[in-house]
């Protein structure tokens, strides 16, 4: 074995600055603020608890901005917390100022939870009645989308109690999953890796480290999968019961409603990409394995760079400059943002012991800013992680224009902004060096991503889907998950992908099944929705970046149609995801016919 398997890179990178938010953890401003929060809290329960259907406009308004600015109060300290916990989850002072913390907003926002259950409690005409006053009119958006769940809410006793028990449930398995994948190492080349370094590892250009990492991964997953399994049965059962209190049909209806997003169109979606697998990851799968040779690859290869192929290392100065670029030449605004993050510091990019795996940007609150977390190791995958998650940044500096209540964009929607970005960067990437063996690499390469995106994402949708339905027959043995995982991901992968014993583990690291039950089919309807959104660019449209931006800053104000109505497009048509799909087939025609 070569030292490769050292995958810290060379060259300095970010760490973010979180001041922005509190100095420390034991702030006096972090204190005060929890402290006030409280205080007002406990007052605003005293002031209008039973009164709010009596409440005039005027002050049925002024009673919503206060209650936003309390939760704005309890989530600012409560981001700080989750922001510093993610940068180092191994340490357990932090991970008890971070439950220190959750609780105190949980008991804080605990006070609140009275607003909501009267407001779905007055009937139409009397919200119509205080909406004609303009300080209430402001936050109509935010009462719409409050008053979709007055089927599902239910007594103000009973919901205090599932607020105040998720701390030892939900959260505190969520907790435990954290916890034990940040410390979990896997060796290979004679280093204890962490899951974030060894799976980077599976697109290595040597095929042996390929392979070692892989093997170690499903062996380490392996030995731990009793626990996560148990995990899985336990987060399943719990969705479980609060669905059957809150009349959920399904086991996805809960998640489809926070998106804002109709079950008919999400299952147009999956029986969309389903149907497309044999013209998509069947037959690009089976024409990598020509190019390396073989009738099938084996499933580390699944990402590994083509043959004669050195993704040469990138640094982060390099990365970013490629990233902005490719923003300022959409847009100059949009360019402006994104310089933000890297000249305020808001991005932490240097893979570390203990660091959250994998990459995200949180909101936290309007009146501060995102942050972004990265493990940035220099491939071209990594620049577009970059890109994917500036994206996220730009939309949540955009829409934080709207306030706590109405910043917050559905899931389907807030994955359009972040793979619009990596399109941009893409693009860019191929009109400066897409020539000949360069332009197959991108092309490849974007292929891949999108199969990740669009096929596997929606695998996974399927695989929750079987995973949830089978659970309320009963508990799950880690081999029925194991087997369940196993056949989805060969009915989407093909045969041209040889799954050895180790891949059935493979399921046990994915945060998504954990932290938000069937969020990933957002990945899905966010990429073919910006390869429709996209083709109108191409197309010409007048005033495009204009109109996009102004898409991105309307948050959660607006109803994905008519989002999407002054470009022409409906999520809801059939032929939509078609549309979106057909890009990628392109991309694919492209490279069969170069082969």
């Amino acid at each position: 074995m070569t030292d490769r398997p050292n995958t810290q890179p060379v060259y300095a990178l970010p760490e973010w600055n979180l001041a922005d938010l509190y100095p420390a953890p034991d702030s006096p401003a972090l204190a005060a603020d929890l402290d006030r929060a409280e205080r007002d809290a406990r007052a605003f329960r005293r002031r209008w608890r039973g009164k709010l259907a009596a409440a005039e406009g005027k002050a049925f308004g002024g009673a919503v901005g206060a209650y936003e600015a309390i939760s704005e109060l309890a989530a600012r300290a409560e981001s700080y917390a989750q922001l510093l916990h993610a940068a180092d989850l191994s340490d357990a002072g932090i991970g008890k100022f971070r439950q220190t913390v959750r609780e105190r907003v949980t008991a804080i926002t605990g006070e609140l939870l009275f607003f909501t259950l009267e407001i779905n409690r007055m009937e139409d005409d009397e919200i119509e009645n205080k909406l004609a006053d303009p300080e209430a009119a402001r936050y109509r958006p935010w009462l719409r989308d409050v008053r979709l769940s007055r089927p599902h809410r239910l007594n103000e006793e009973t919901e205090r109690l599932f607020h105040v028990k998720r701390l030892t449930g939900r959260a505190a398995w969520t907790r435990l999953f954290d916890e034990t994948m940040a410390a979990l190492r896997f060796p290979v080349g004679g280093e204890d890796l962490t899951s974030q370094q060894a799976l980077h590892l599976l697109s290595d250009p040597d095929a042996a480290i390929r392979r070692e990492a892989a093997e170690s991964v499903g062996r380490i997953l392996g030995n731990n999968v009793r626990l996560f399994a148990l995990i899985a049965n336990t987060l399943a059962k719990d969705k479980e019961i609060e669905d059957g209190w809150r009349g959920y049909d399904t086991p996805q209806a809960a998640r489809h409603l926070s998106n804002r997003v109709e079950a008919p169109v999400v299952d147009a979606l999956t029986r969309a990409v389903t149907e497309a697998c044999p013209r998509l990851s069947h037959r690009y799968y089976a024409l990598k394995a020509r190019w390396f040779g073989v009738d099938a690859l084996e499933y580390w290869d699944r990402n590994a760079p083509l043959p004669g192929d050195e993704d040469a290392d990138i640094p982060w100065s390099e990365a970013a400059e490629i990233v902005l670029d490719a923003y300022g030449a959409f847009s100059p605004r949009m360019r402006g943002i994104g310089a933000r993050f890297f000249d305020g510091r808001w991005i932490d990019a240097a893979p570390r012991a203990g660091k959250s795996p994998g990459a995200f940007s949180h909101s936290t609150v309007p009146s501060a800013h995102p942050y972004i977390l990265l493990n940035y190791q220099g491939r071209t995958r990594d620049v577009m992680t970059l890109a994917h998650e500036l994206g996220h940044g730009v939309h949540q500096v955009l829409a934080g224009a709207q306030g706590r209540l109405m910043a917050e964009t559905p899931l389907t929607l807030a994955e359009t902004a972040s793979v619009f970005g990596e399109m941009l960067t893409f693009c860019a990437l191929l009109a400066r060096d897409g020539d000949g063996a360069r332009r197959k690499r991108l092309l490849a390469a974007k292929v891949e991503d999108m199969l990740n995106t669009v096929v596997r994402q929606i695998a996974f949708y399927r695989f929750e889907s079987i995973v949830h339905e089978e659970r309320r027959e009963g508990e799950l043995t880690a081999e029925r998950l194991c087997d369940i995982w196993l056949d989805v991901q060969r009915r989407s992968l093909g045969p041209a992908i040889r799954l050895g014993d180790n891949y059935r583990y493979y399921w046990t690291y994915i945060p998504h099944f954990v932290h938000s039950p069937f969020y990933v089919y957002a990945y899905a309807f966010g990429d073919c929705l910006v390869n429709s959104l996209y083709a109108v660019h191409e197309a010409g449209a007048p005033d495009f970046p204009a109109k996009y931006l102004a898409m991105l800053e309307a948050g959660g104000t607006l109803h994905h149609r008519e989002l999407l109505a002054p470009f022409g497009l409906d999520a809801s048509e059939p032929a939509f995801w078609a549309k979106g799909l057909s890009l990628i087939e392109t991309m694919i025609d492209e490279l069969e016919d170069a082969a």
